[in-house]
């Protein structure tokens, strides 16, 4: 493996001045201290205050953050704060004479980190450590804004330039690692989680009926405002500058863009395909601590760990699956079989039904906003088992999104078929066949329409309608004069910037900037981070990207498979099975724990209580219950208002952390 002192960590901050900024940083330092239960630290100058939590992988000394420079010319003094000897913070003398020109402070990792070194060095910048965040440190000073560019990696981080009393702060490409922040009475506040936004006395606690407007719809928090009331997130590829009057300016510092090689063979493909993940595997590799890999059943995960077992042919993998669904080739059988064919070691878990519910409380605290997905649950679990032995794992999210992996990206091709078919006869015969519950209705629709009128996110056809969202909403937003935008009106800005390309390309496009980063991306931080572990996605890589972005939609996808040409390129370190195996995700058991009477007299205690009827109309929750336990499949509608309940308790009724289930 390649040196490296890369971490993990959780960062947070504020602007202004005050006597308490010691104790306010320490109060949000501590309520994400599973971000990094390695370290603490503190920075304050006149107008600024940076916390740190640190999850070290190697470098203890080396790369403690908050991280201060000097410069004169490209001579480094490189700092950081230090700690007293019981491990807190040192506010006084020690850290005072520590203020530099710069500090930062950064969450992720910069997987290029030595390339972009060597080339500083060259220009003649010193370096004291060891540390990625060095380099980006050095790299802005060097590049300015342009430094972003050159990073390859996963980043939220704020850099302070005490001379001009500016915060720059800026997200990766992709949204892989979070970002809040909320401004109050003049003061920037911002943090890797919004519960620590919430320690700060200048932030008074709303709720944000916007967003749960939008939840309903797409299960997920939509909007760039979250659930707390004037406490946004900076969207992935954004950086933003707060000035020294308190004025902000924010501006998309990269786009995702399509541009179709159709001169390049399938084989040629595939290469490049096999290439780009190989490479991605070997620079997510970077540590001086053992990376492990997820395995599940399916090709993304399976692709990766075949891919890392070359680099580190001991490595070790994970996996969860469900009791109920043990048997023949579960997940768990499937993962303990491919091991066995690549002779790696695989760690597997089945989830007991008493410990899932048991744990979701404390899973909608560490989301910070409410997650519909039941499979949050399941990446808790198995983030907890990796967490046992190893400090990172690699994980197999976004490619999906980038090789057109999901069974809804075949719609268009299904739609090709009833082209020759007027669109009022398919509207017509679609509204007949719904009516007459016959199967078909939604088939019928999305063929009469253009994608962006049915398309917002994977949630479709499984979470709420704006009109069932109407009909089951009571309450101050409910009431409220102005219009609620239908979940297209919001997509479809996004929608417009890729107009000019196929169905199945907008899809996924949609997809990057909805549910990958606002449920498939939040779950992996917040899941792994809970446990105080690193989790790497090698397929969100620029480069990864920069292949997927030429790679014509018909060797993604047709009407009888996903992700094409990634599967034959996976076929060349797994065995064919597993390559060419349907997606599974992970398969919880909710819809048929649901019709239990044990968690349906549960559900229904929550659906009729005070909470649920501040909100909603409890008639309508309670006939969605008992329409699933006669037999219609309503869960995902159930859980969706059900995870809002208990988060909305957590947060704002309870105003604690849940207890910590026993391992």
């Amino acid at each position: 493996m390649m040196r490296s002192t890369n971490d993990m960590c959780g960062i947070c901050g504020f602007t202004g001045a005050t006597d308490e900024r010691a104790p306010i940083l320490k109060a949000m330092c501590d309520v994400m201290a599973h971000r990094g239960p390695d370290g603490e630290g503190q920075y304050t100058d006149d107008g600024i205050a940076f916390g740190h939590r640190r999850l070290s992988l190697i470098d203890l000394e080396g790369g403690n953050q908050p991280m201060v420079r000097s410069t004169g010319e490209h001579a480094a003094r490189i700092t950081s704060p230090a700690l007293a000897g019981d491990g807190t913070p040192a506010l006084g003398a020690e850290a005072a004479a520590a203020k530099g020109d710069y500090a930062i402070v950064f969450n992720g990792e910069i997987y290029n980190y030595q390339d972009l070194r060597a080339e500083l060095e060259a220009q003649g910048w010193e370096f004291q450590t060891h540390s990625d965040t060095e380099v980006l440190l050095t790299g802005y000073l060097a590049w300015g804004e342009e430094v972003l560019d050159r990073l390859r990696g996963m980043f939220a981080f704020a850099l302070w330039n005490r001379q001009t009393r500016e915060l720059f702060c800026a997200r990766d490409f992709f949204g892989i690692k979070p970002f809040y922040y909320t401004v109050q009475d003049g003061q920037f506040i911002f943090a890797s989680e919004i519960k620590c936004i919430l320690e700060h006395p200048a932030y008074e606690r709303k709720l944000n009926e916007e967003a749960l407007e939008q939840y309903l719809c797409f299960q997920f928090s939509a909007l760039d405002e979250t659930f707390f009331k004037d406490i946004f997130k900076l969207a992935p590829a954004h950086c933003m500058t707060v000035h020294a009057d308190g004025t902000t300016e924010t501006r998309r510092w990269w786009r995702p863009t399509y541009d179709f090689d159709e001169s390049r063979s399938r084989e040629a493909t595939v290469d490049a395909i096999d290439e780009a993940v190989h490479e991605s595997v070997r620079y997510h590799n970077v540590a001086d601590v053992e990376v492990g890999s997820f395995l599940s059943s399916g090709i993304d995960s399976s692709y990766m760990a075949a891919c890392l077992a070359q680099e580190n042919p001991s490595i070790k993998t994970f996996t969860v699956g469900f009791a109920e669904y043990e048997g023949e080739r579960d997940e768990i059988t499937w993962a303990r079989e491919l091991a066995d064919e690549l002779h790696i070691a695989n760690n597997s878990k089945h989830i007991g039904e008493d410990e899932y519910w048991e744990v979701l409380p404390r899973v909608q605290w560490h989301m910070d906003e409410p997650s519909a997905d039941p499979s949050a649950v399941a990446l808790y679990f198995v983030d907890q088992e990796a967490a046992k032995q190893v400090k990172a794992v690699l994980s197999g999210e976004g490619a999906d999104e980038f090789f057109g992996g999901y069974r809804i990206y075949q719609t268009p091709f299904a739609n090709q078929k009833l082209a020759w078919a007027p669109k009022g006869l398919l509207r017509g015969a679609s509204k007949m066949a719904r009516g007459l519950g016959v199967r078909g209705a939604n088939y019928l629709e999305r063929a009469s329409e253009q994608v962006e009128d049915w398309y917002y996110t994977n949630a479709n056809g499984v979470a709420f309608s704006p009109e069932e969202r109407n009909r089951l909403r009571v309450g101050k937003r409910a009431n409220a004069e102005e219009r609620i935008p239908t979940p297209q009106e919001l997509t479809a800005p996004v929608y417009a910037e890729v107009a000019g390309l196929d169905e199945t390309t907008r899809m996924q496009y949609a997809d990057l900037f909805f549910w990958l980063v606002g449920d498939i991306l939040l779950k992996t931080d917040k899941m792994s981070m809970a446990h105080s572990l690193e989790s790497r996605v090698p397929f969100l890589d620029k480069q990864v990207f920069d292949v997927s972005r030429t790679i014509p939609t018909r060797l993604k996808a047709d009407n009888d498979q996903t992700k094409l040409t990634l599967r034959e390129a996976a076929e060349r370190a797994i065995p064919k099975d597993w390559a060419q195996k349907e997606k599974l995700g992970f398969p919880v058991p909710v819809v048929n724990w649901l019709r239990q009477d044990r968690y349906y007299n549960e559900i229904k205690g929550w659906f009729t209580g005070e909470i649920a009827q501040q909100f909603f109309n409890t008639d309508e929750l309670v006939r969605l219950l008992d329409e699933h336990k006669a037999g219609a499949d309503r869960s995902r509608k159930i859980w969706i208002v059900y995870m809002f309940l208990m988060w909305y308790k957590i947060y704002f009724v309870d105003k604690k952390a849940p207890e910590k289930p026993a391992a």
